[in-house]
């Protein structure tokens, strides 16, 4: 059963019986970790037992996994997750949640990942941290698709951030003249494309695909940017979500989170207070 928002917004402080985290935050975290974390314990209502749900991968990501997991562990939650990469697989496993393919599940109920663009019709940029390709695919098969993210991820348009592209590793130097070729009919600022790296070699997706980011500074009409890129030979997906988020759980540094459902056409929003205590999330990097 999908969380339905409040028509009216509000702002108020977490409860103490609503709250199983706060308690254990401190001022030692960053205003972006902040951000990150009241987004991700925000986004956690959108989680009942018995439901399926896809994981997403980054850093917010990251925060929710854990947050879930408390929840498994403390409060008897019983969910089947579907991880977006190997890394949250493994970090899914190691706070208690149950993992399984999307083969074994066949349709999602909800699935809740970062972004690192958003703009005001909630399309995104993904693909940051090379898993955009199973992202898509397990936010499609799902009934409702939620994006946490800090404030700063909010833009006016798409393109700051590189856009993702997964491109098969034959003949990937061809492909990429191919998709600068394309870019010239398209509603761009700029058309530099790049092999991503890790270290001395490229980067290899889980997949075992390349990526090449494309620094376009400003997409004009992401739609027909997505249909364009994937109908070139070689590309398998790019990182532009269009039409796919429902919701975007927006975190702040002061603790506020602010809800946005395209879908319903509501806001709400909500403040946590952080109390001084150790914070066992310390060991999450970005």
């Amino acid at each position: 059963m999908a969380f339905r928002l409040s028509l009216m917004t509000n702002i108020f402080p977490i409860s103490e019986e609503e709250s199983f985290w706060s308690c254990q935050m401190t001022d030692n975290l960053s205003p972006i970790d902040k951000a990150k974390f009241v987004a991700a314990k925000r986004a956690t209502q959108y989680v009942q037992s018995g439901m399926k749900v896809g994981l997403g991968t980054g850093s917010t990501a990251a925060w929710l996994v854990k947050c879930l997991g408390e929840m498994v562990r403390d409060e008897g939650l019983r969910i089947k997750g579907v991880p977006t990469s190997t890394r949250t697989a493994e970090l899914a496993r190691q706070v208690g949640i149950e993992v399984i393919t999307l083969d074994e599940a066949k349709w999602l109920d909800v699935t809740i990942d970062g972004a690192d663009e958003f703009d005001a019709d909630l399309n995104l940029i993904k693909g940051g941290g090379g898993a955009h390709l199973q992202e898509k695919i397990v936010a499609t098969a799902s009934d409702q698709m939620v994006v946490i993210a800090d404030i700063s991820k909010q833009v006016e348009t798409l393109g700051a951030f590189p856009l993702p592209l997964e491109v098969i590793p034959f003949g990937w130097q061809t492909i990429k003249t191919l998709v600068e070729e394309a870019l010239i009919g398209m509603d761009v600022l700029g058309r530099t494309t790049s092999l991503r790296m890790k270290g001395d070699a490229p980067f290899i997706t889980d997949e075992g695909n390349h990526i090449l980011d494309l620094h376009l500074n400003r997409i004009g009409n992401p739609r027909q940017l997505s249909l364009v890129l994937n109908q070139i030979p070689g590309v398998v997906e790019n990182g532009l979500f269009i039409d796919i988020c429902d919701a975007v759980v927006i975190g702040y540094g002061d603790g506020r989170v602010e809800v946005r459902d395209i879908n319903e056409g509501t806001v709400d929003e909500m403040k946590y207070d952080f109390l001084t205590k150790d914070n066992i999330f310390t060991d999450i990097a970005d």
